[in-house]
């Protein structure tokens, strides 16, 4: 019986332990790993760091690239479930990834189906009251419900419905990075709203004087 006992014993201690490597994937999804750099992540994705947008520049720099997964025109190959993936970058460091399934892939699967899948790899999920935010992009300003999630002291990844249609999301990020990009983004938006006043300012006075730089040369080369 004692036997039999440290046996069960072994098995749980195995199951744990694949639990905890299941767990450290949280850093990763497919080959993209957060905290990777903005020239690795392009160079993974086939693009040109160039391409990358710059949504802020202070008081970090925060970007945010957009990466379509190559469609699978070999019969034998599964269809790729992804619309898209949107990176964003922290100080040019991967701390967010933004993972759309398409519509198609994903149609007649429910929240229970969603969540049986992505536990297949992350792990188990547990289901808070929580939401999370989209603080890059203006479409996406309101918050949305998390339906899973799976984390730990380090990451996070949320299973959404993006802005309330049928299709799925998975939004992961550093936790450390996420929070110094959020405070980094709400002064820069902060920033911004001081500054605009005297933007506009500028803008118009240089409209007048280009005007009036054109006004001047069509006065003198005018022939009626």
């Amino acid at each position: 019986m004692k036997k039999l006992s440290r046996g069960v014993l072994a098995a749980m201690m195995l199951l744990i332990s694949a639990s905890v490597i299941h767990a450290q994937d949280l850093s990763k999804y497919r080959n993209f790993s957060l905290g990777s750099s903005l020239a690795s992540v392009s160079k993974q994705a086939g693009q040109q760091p160039a391409e990358t947008q710059v949504i802020h520049q202070q008081p970090a720099m925060i970007q945010e690239m957009a990466w379509y997964p190559p469609m699978a025109f070999d019969s034998s190959r599964p269809p790729e479930p992804v619309e898209k993936v949107i990176f964003s970058f922290y100080n040019g460091l991967l701390y967010r990834m933004f993972v759309i399934y398409d519509g198609s892939a994903i149609k007649g699967l429910t929240d229970e189906d969603m969540i049986r899948i992505v536990s297949a790899k992350y792990g188990v999920a547990t289901r808070p009251l929580a939401s999370v935010s989209f603080p890059t992009n203006p479409s996406y300003e309101a918050t949305e419900k998390v339906i899973a999630r799976w984390e730990d002291s380090e990451y996070s990844l949320n299973l959404v419905r993006t802005l309330g249609s049928d299709t799925f999301a998975i939004v992961m990020f550093d936790k450390l990075r996420d929070a110094q990009a959020g405070v980094s983004i709400a002064e820069s938006v902060q920033l911004e709203r001081q500054e605009a006043p005297q933007k506009e300012a500028d803008r118009l006075k240089k409209e007048t004087d280009d005007l009036e730089v054109e006004r001047q040369k069509n006065i003198k080369t005018l022939r009626p």
